[in-house]
């Protein structure tokens, strides 16, 4: 990657493998407002941070060349050679159609617990309300920043209690949200300490919490901790499997990611990317 800083505005002027509408539009993270095309404005890591994107480049501001290199160098993945991971993964044909769509899609590196209380959040959730309940929490709780408001931390949110974070349209998952907070405030799961264990033991940590099934874990390991081992599975991942690999017939989330483990091993996380966003933009799947 080749940058450089003039007046607070980072140009990143080679962007292999690097589409910003693609990486925030693929399910992955929810704190960003699409401003025009190729431009967006996204709220992480304590910062507020606008992109644009022509053919030539990619401009990031406000920010400084150290920011860029302390902060969104990692958050955007951007050390990873993807051209590498493409390569391996477009040995099967059906997979090189979804790499060839969403080519530019690169994994973020998110804070664990705004990961896993916007996942808590998505279930049975449509994009639009996750954004907003999200949203909301940060404006009640959260601390200002550049005019928006940022995700609050772990002490912060200690302070919400059932009735508070259903007026921030939680719904049932305020249930879940308050389970997750206790388990934290008493030391049951230590998500600084999930970055050292194995990702079974990982996953069996964060499952422990109401509400947290297979498919909210594995986003958290693979969106927070770098686990591109695993394989989450919503109803669009399953479908297009299921359409793809299984001759339409029904297969349970066990068999696909069995499936998934055996021929993607640890590059499985990308696959999955690719292929939730080729199957959610092109509506792709058995039905």
């Amino acid at each position: 990657m080749k940058y450089f800083e003039e007046n607070n505005i980072v140009h990143l002027t080679e962007q292999d493998s690097f589409d910003i509408e693609q990486t925030l539009e693929c399910g992955q993270c929810f704190r960003f407002e699409k401003k025009d095309e190729k431009e967006y404005r996204i709220i992480a890591k304590g910062k507020v941070l606008n992109l644009k994107q022509t053919d030539d480049e990619t401009i990031l501001f406000p920010c400084t060349a150290e920011d860029f290199e302390n902060i969104w160098f990692d958050y955007f993945d951007l050390g990873r050679n993807y051209e590498h991971v493409k390569t391996i993964l477009s040995e099967d044909p059906e997979l090189k159609k979804a790499i060839a769509f969403g080519s530019g899609i690169r994994i973020l590196n998110q804070d664990p617990f705004e990961c896993l209380v916007s996942f808590i959040i998505s279930q049975n959730n449509r994009i639009p309300m996750i954004k907003k309940v999200i949203k909301n929490i940060s404006e009640r709780w959260g601390k200002e920043v550049g005019g928006e408001y940022l995700f609050p931390d772990i002490c912060s949110l200690e302070n919400s209690d059932g009735a508070s974070l259903m007026e921030c349209k939680t719904g049932f998952r305020h249930k879940y949200i308050t389970d997750c907070l206790e388990k934290l405030k008493r030391g049951d799961i230590k998500l600084e300490e999930l970055k050292q264990k194995d990702t079974e033991t990982a996953k069996r940590e964060l499952m422990s919490i109401k509400g947290v099934g297979t498919k909210v874990a594995d986003c958290v390991l693979l969106f927070s901790y770098g686990r591109s081992e695993v394989f989450p599975t919503d109803v669009w991942i399953k479908r297009v499997m299921e359409h793809i690999y299984f001759g339409d017939s029904d297969r349970t989330i066990g068999e696909i990611h069995s499936f998934a483990k055996e021929k993607w091993g640890k590059y499985a996380g990308f696959a999955q990317q690719y292929l939730f966003y080729y199957a959610r933009t092109l509506k792709i799947s058995k039905k």
